[in-house]
């Protein structure tokens, strides 16, 4: 069997496992935020927090639950790095560095997962699995719950209330996150991941010296680091390490993790809209995003020109030999359109336009399907920009889903989209300019240009995955990453949050015949339009100064 039809069926695969899943995951998630009942150990929680979930929030107040409960998980999990030298199960490794535990900390908490240490080399047993591992379901949860809060600003009406923060992170972790990893962390034990508390080992003697492997609890966070869309490994190889990702079975099962989640919201958002035709417009806004970006790379890694590529099938250049080509770039897709982050292959290592794609699916604001949440919330705020161009076009006031486009919500979208490219474009300026931070990157020229770009996009899109050749554990990177990670997880979810509750508040207008029809297929095609304008006019001249300069050049 040919390379190529290996990954076309292996993607067939992955389309009718994600195909099975859709209906049956969003009603449930419909229902688990519908629901008025609590489950007793969720009644436990609420009382050990001290929190009411019965009472209705305003966006305000929601927002201050993100914003507290998130500052409490970073400074929770910053003192667990500082102290780890004097815990129990530290397997014998010192406390974090003051920069690197502000980076990690802000990195879990911001569902982004970037990681600037070796993870098998740096973090014991505790923080692993009491601090990363924790904030893993935690941070998807936060990204679910502010979805949900949009979802219900669309759906009702004549008030400000977006539901209770503190039920919905509660109920996304019991009802969603926690089942699904028991079952999925089961599946990897049995494909041959590794589940323990072991301490180090040597495996074996060489002329530098042994070589030693330490076990953990890899695979129930393998599991959650790919269903909540995080992406921090255990081990430094992340999903290229067999202990993670132990053959070609668990690798599938890993992507349909990744995306599963994302996919399954936007069936979600059609229940709880009352219209399952608009879920379906923009599952269709996804899914084409994600076809193309995926065959796009399939193909630009296959088709590399000179000896060595022809020898090897394609570009096999920091590509684990047993994924090969197809199942690296299926997963590579997967993780730059989602806020992911986790490899199994290097990016660095792709053909120029190979990380261009990479590059530019983080910076289409990683909607298609986007992280747990993330995603969702993403598109719709895509959806309210094309509804206001399509406005402005008729000379109509723009309408979505009943609701207004008024000045005061497109002001509200317009600043989310302006965030993210602000924070990587000015950062990756700053380093460029600066003399220090360049010291840190293994390339020159158009590669090295696009090491730092990719960074600083990563964090700002809360992705987490890096392009492999940038020595990003120093005190700048450290803190402007962690900052940019903050920023662009937090400063999204204000805007998001006030155009929830500016939604909630309005009264519907009735669909009259000049209403735009935006669950018919030509909105879908106006919204992925939309969306590749804007990210095109934002970061082309970025762009065009790294991975297409090399892809040109090469």
């Amino acid at each position: 069997m040919s390379p190529v039809l290996a990954g076309v069926l292996q993607l067939l695969a992955l389309v009718v496992a994600l195909g099975l899943s859709y209906r049956p995951l969003g009603d449930y998630m419909a229902r688990v935020y519908s629901s008025e009942r609590h489950y007793r150990p969720e009644k436990w929680i609420y009382k050990a927090i001290g929190a009411n979930p019965n009472v209705e929030m305003r966006w305000p107040a929601y927002l201050r639950g993100v914003l507290a409960f998130s500052a409490v998980s970073v400074l929770f999990l910053y003192l667990l790095q500082r102290v780890q030298g004097s815990l129990p199960g530290s397997l014998g490794f010192v406390s974090i560095d003051p920069d690197q535990a502000f980076n990690t900390a802000a990195s879990f908490v911001a569902n982004t997962n970037w990681q600037s240490y070796y993870g098998e080399q740096a973090m014991g047993h505790v923080v692993q699995t009491g601090g990363l591992a924790v904030q893993n379901f935690v941070s998807a949860a936060v990204g679910i719950a502010v979805a949900v809060a949009l979802v219900r600003g669309f759906a009702r009406s004549r008030t400000g209330e977006l539901g209770n923060f503190w039920a919905d992170l509660v109920r996304g972790v019991v009802r969603i996150l926690l089942p699904i990893s028991v079952i999925g962390a089961l599946v990897l034990v049995a494909c041959g991941a590794i589940q323990n508390f072991s301490g180090i080992h040597e495996v074996g003697q060489f002329a530098g010296g042994a070589q030693q492997w330490n076990g953990g609890a890899v695979a129930s966070q393998e599991v959650i680091k790919e269903l909540g869309t995080n992406g921090g490994g255990y081990f430094n190889a992340n999903s290229a390490h067999p202990f993670e990702n132990p053959n070609g079975l668990s690798n599938l099962f890993e992507v349909y993790l990744i995306l599963v989640i994302p996919f399954a919201l936007t069936r979600t958002f059609g229940r709880m809209v009352g219209s399952l035709k608009q879920g379906y417009a923009i599952l269709g806004t996804m899914v084409t995003i994600w076809l193309v970006f995926t065959g796009l790379m399939m193909w630009t890694e296959f088709a590399g020109k000179g000896p060595a590529f022809e020898l090897a099938g394609g570009a096999m250049e920091g590509k684990e030999t047993r994924f090969g080509i197809s199942a690296s770039a299926i997963f590579s897709v997967a993780t730059t359109l989602t806020s992911t982050g986790a490899v199994n292959s290097f990016h660095s290592s792709n053909t120029g336009f190979g990380g261009g794609i990479d590059l530019l699916g983080m910076q289409l604001g990683e909607i298609a399907p986007g992280g747990v949440g993330s995603g969702l919330y993403g598109m719709l705020i895509m959806a309210i920009i094309a509804v206001f161009i399509a406005g402005l076009m008729v000379g109509r006031t723009p309408e979505y889903l009943g609701k207004k486009i008024g000045t005061r919500e497109i002001k509200f979208a317009a600043c989310y989209i302006l965030v993210t490219p602000a924070l990587v474009l000015c950062f990756t300026a700053l380093a460029m300019a600066l003399p220090t931070p360049v010291h840190s990157m293994t390339n020159s020229g158009a590669h090295g240009f696009s090491e730092i770009l990719y960074a600083y996009t990563s964090g700002a899109n809360n992705n987490g995955s890096a392009f492999a050749g940038l020595n990003a554990d120093t005190q700048w990177f450290n803190t402007t990453i962690g900052i940019a990670m903050l920023l662009g997880r937090f400063l999204p979810m204000v805007f998001v949050l006030a155009l929830a509750g500016s939604l909630a508040e309005q009264t519907p207008v009735p669909e009259t015949a000049g209403t735009l029809r935006t669950e018919k297929p030509l909105f879908t095609g106006l919204l992925v339009g939309t969306i590749v304008i804007v990210t095109g006019l934002t970061y082309f001249p970025a762009l065009a100064l790294g991975p297409l300069a090399e892809g040109l050049a090469a």
